[in-house]
């Protein structure tokens, strides 16, 4: 939002090592900053003042394929209604929501239908459209849903649909594997042993990768005899 010239007064972040990881990449000195957004007050919101704009992006394993697609059955999906509390207090000129797309079938659209009727409840005329990052000069392959609300009583206009047209980023992009890691264990790496081209984009990034340190992969002549040396000579225990 900063790159697009908008002046970001708080953050709410839950988790301590986003918080440290966001505000090491931003500037964030005198701003508003929130952890747990379920137990700030209602007083301390009115607190926040005037705001153009609220960003939320709640979590998306409530409506993930990965995430059993639990819905508001996940006390994590129900973080949206934190947001539409917000907004309820400082009623902001827009709201700009962000989801994985399966948020758009979940329960035969029941989950997203109720989230549009709460926000127009609120005063909010809604529009979204599924964009994927690779399309935005992002190198990674990840489809979102954005949703826009704009207030019916400040009369904003229409962002979506964003065609190429608007796109500041045009090439052709592409995924390319160009191999695999072998675990000379022989046990099974999974998606973590797919090796893409440096020049292309990846897969969806996993929110566990963190919890696992990379793999390192040594190229070798024998890959399919990884414990042979090089120089032809076979590797022998002592006895």
């Amino acid at each position: 939002m900063e790159s697009a010239g908008h002046e970001c007064i708080g953050f709410c972040e839950i988790d301590k090592f986003a918080r440290a990881s966001y505000k090491a990449i931003h500037d964030t000195k005198g701003e508003i900053e929130l952890h747990d957004i379920t137990t700030v007050s209602d007083d301390t919101i009115r607190g926040i003042g005037s705001v153009d704009i609220i960003c939320g992006g709640f979590p998306c394993q409530a409506f993930s394929i990965a995430g059993n697609r639990r819905g508001f059955e996940d006390t994590r999906g129900t973080l949206f209604f934190e947001i539409a509390r917000f907004a309820s207090i400082l009623r902001p000129k827009y709201l700009f929501l962000e989801n994985v797309k399966g948020l758009l079938n979940h329960e035969n659209g029941v989950t997203f239908e109720t989230i549009i009727s709460t926000l127009d409840e609120l005063g909010y005329n809604v529009e979204w459209q599924v964009l994927n990052s690779k399309n935005f000069g992002v190198p990674q392959n990840r489809e979102r849903v954005f949703i826009i609300g704009h207030s019916r009583k400040r009369g904003t206009r229409r962002v979506f649909p964003i065609g190429r047209a608007n796109r500041e980023f045009d090439f052709e992009p592409k995924i390319k594997i160009v191999g695999n890691t072998k675990n000379p264990n022989g046990t099974s790496q999974g998606t973590g042993s797919v090796v893409y081209d440096s020049n292309g984009l990846v897969g969806t990034l996993c929110a566990r990768d963190y919890k696992e340190p990379k793999q390192v992969a040594i190229p070798v002549l024998t890959p399919d005899r990884v414990n042979k040396r090089q120089n032809g000579r076979r590797l022998k225990k002592k006895r």
